[in-house]
């Protein structure tokens, strides 16, 4: 199913009954993999129904606020799962959780999780081509040294938070490592991860917040995550439709990098409401960070950071100690690092001393939006400087081009002959990049996102 600008997928998947929830033959075993609900009425109970349950799904799926001509291609970054937010409960199985008592789930289905427990991790060792959802119904669980929810193996997995649920997952101690395998955060995943819901996740880590090891999606869900490392982290990409955000990190907000390939590692955020506190960065990606929309609050070292960073909507708040928005040559898939402003509400505030607004190794193009810079330097480019559309104020006072602070490989002029990612085709992939400088990248560009 493909998503076009400002689509909502109706898909009006009914919360379960109590007569659902007898057909279910739920039943009991105790010991290694917790409590597993004995009756439904114990299901009723975790997850609050009643006989007259609701069947509205008008508030069920979110809305992406999606750009059809920016630098990525946004063709099938969400599947209609994804951006579903509650669950058909009809055969789940349910959990309370145990001190020193594991989960394991080893096959598709839905789980529903609920308790209080030390040291008790939720595995899932399914197999290549099983979906597995795993429902957040009021779980708290402290690990001392090991994720809370590790994925193994699976297709994907999806983390749902219960309507009106809070839920509280941490890890207080120093992570161990799983054989050959740093576990590192609190949700673990080897493979595809979604988050969502109409509940709150409430993450405390000493090392990273959730990481995933492919691509992690948030459509939905109230999220406050404290993190001594990254607050959230994937190796292929970070895709958010929608959700509410409140971060403290020691170093990245949000991250996406794969050390193996660097022509990975993309950001692209279309909605959401985001609090950053971050040491480094606000928002880091790998090779393109691209904002569709949503509202940002950022207050980081740098506030948004990629090889190619364009912003075509939103409202971005930025207070830096270094940069306000960098583009440096983190992938050598993307020839020249650029910051490409068209549309949007840009308020960027920079500390005293050697700081940039914008700064980028390459091209600094605005072409839409407002930007609002409060900054000893607001440009500092090494390519091509073009304002061509737009308001942009430095300092309280509208500028009608823009003057490079630094003075440093190249002043103000035209956008030469650099394009941006774009119409490339390919399930999720760039789209655009006809213009784009291939010569200096050894990869196809058609292989980018799969």
């Amino acid at each position: 199913m493909k998503y076009t600008s400002n689509i909502t997928v109706n898909n009006p998947l009914m919360r379960m009954g109590v007569a659902s929830l007898l057909a279910a033959s739920l039943s009991l075993s105790l010991g290694a993999c917790g409590q597993k609900a004995s009756a439904e009425a114990n299901l009723t109970e975790i997850v609050g129904q009643e006989a007259s349950a609701e069947t509205d799904g008008s508030a069920l799926v979110s809305t992406a606020n999606m750009t059809t001509d920016g630098a990525l291609d946004t063709t099938d970054l969400f599947t209609e799962r994804d951006l579903t937010q509650t669950v058909d409960l009809a055969g789940a199985t349910a959990y309370t959780v145990s001190t020193d008592q594991s989960i394991q789930i080893t096959e598709e289905g839905t789980y529903v999780i609920s308790g209080e427990a030390t040291n008790a991790t939720i595995y899932v060792d399914a197999q290549d081509s099983d979906k597995v959802q795993i429902v957040l119904a009021g779980a708290n669980i402290t690990n001392e040294n090991f994720p809370v929810i590790y994925v193994r193996s699976a297709d994907k997995v999806f983390v749902t938070t219960l309507e009106g649920s809070t839920n509280t997952l941490q890890v207080t101690g120093t992570f161990e490592a799983d054989g050959d395998t740093n576990t590192d955060a609190v949700i673990f995943s080897k493979d595809d991860l979604t988050l969502n819901g109409l509940g709150t996740l409430v993450i405390n880590s000493t090392a990273n917040g959730i990481t995933c090891k492919d691509d992690l999606k948030v459509t939905g869900g109230t999220y406050n995550v404290t993190a001594a490392a990254d607050a959230f982290e994937a190796n292929d990409s970070i895709r958010i439709s929608d959700g509410n955000f409140t971060v403290t990190a020691s170093k990245d907000g949000f991250h996406a990098e794969n050390s193996d390939d660097n022509t990975l590692g993309y950001i692209y955020l279309c909605g959401g409401t985001y609090t950053i506190n971050a040491t480094d960065d606000g928002i880091q990606a790998t090779t393109v960070l691209q904002i569709d929309d949503g509202t940002y609050a950022i207050s980081a070292g740098e506030g948004l950071e990629a090889t190619y960073v364009q912003v075509n909507n939103g409202n971005v708040q930025i207070e830096a100690s270094d940069d306000g928005i960098n583009a440096s040559s983190k992938s050598t898939f993307i020839a020249t690092p650029t910051i490409d402003i068209r549309g949007g509400e840009l308020t960027i505030n920079m500390g005293s001393g050697d700081t940039d607004a914008l700064d980028t190794n390459g091209d600094l193009l605005i072409s839409g939006g407002t930007v609002n810079i409060n900054a000893q330097f607001a440009f500092d480019f090494d390519g091509n400087g073009s304002l061509t559309g737009g308001t942009v104020y430095v300092n309280s006072e509208q500028v009608s081009e823009i003057e490079n602070s630094m003075m440093m490989g190249g002043g103000p002029g035209g956008m030469g002959g650099h394009g941006f990612p774009g119409d490339m085709g390919g399930q999720g992939g760039p789209g655009n990049m006809s213009n784009q400088d291939w010569s200096s990248s050894s990869v196809d560009a058609e292989t980018y996102i799969s």
